[in-house]
């Protein structure tokens, strides 16, 4: 079972919802990324196991959350996998993101929330 945290900088207040490194359900598989232009943290979908009635055509990889709001799939199909890149652009510069690493906006170091704020499968 996957989760996002609720990560808050105590210097600048960015807040940022998302696993905080490599984190995988039944169906999804994420990386928390720092993406170097938009000076954000995102959860990228790196894999995915969509269901027999969901198609899916694109070559990009889907955002986190809309792959979280789904129901679970029935009858699965063999997973999907896609190259880490930023959900904004796939052009911008991006780099791993694991707990405890610094803000992107003022380099201080982020900490999580003590409860998670989603559980995801």
């Amino acid at each position: 079972m996957g989760r996002t945290c609720l990560f808050e900088c105590s210097k600048c207040g960015y807040r940022a919802r998302v696993s905080g490194g490599a984190d995988r359900g039944r169906h999804v598989v994420v990386q928390t990324i720092l993406c170097a232009e938009c000076k954000e943290l995102y959860d990228a979908v790196i894999a995915f196991k969509p269901s027999v009635h969901w198609e899916f055509h694109s070559k990009t990889a889907p955002r986190c959350i809309s792959l979280l709001n789904r129901l679970p799939p029935r009858g699965v199909r063999p997973w999907i996998q896609w190259k880490l890149v930023c959900p904004i652009s796939p052009r911008h510069r991006i780099r791993l993101w694991k707990q405890p690493d610094k803000c992107p906006k003022c380099g201080t170091f982020l900490d999580p929330g003590v409860i998670p704020f989603r559980r995801w499968d």
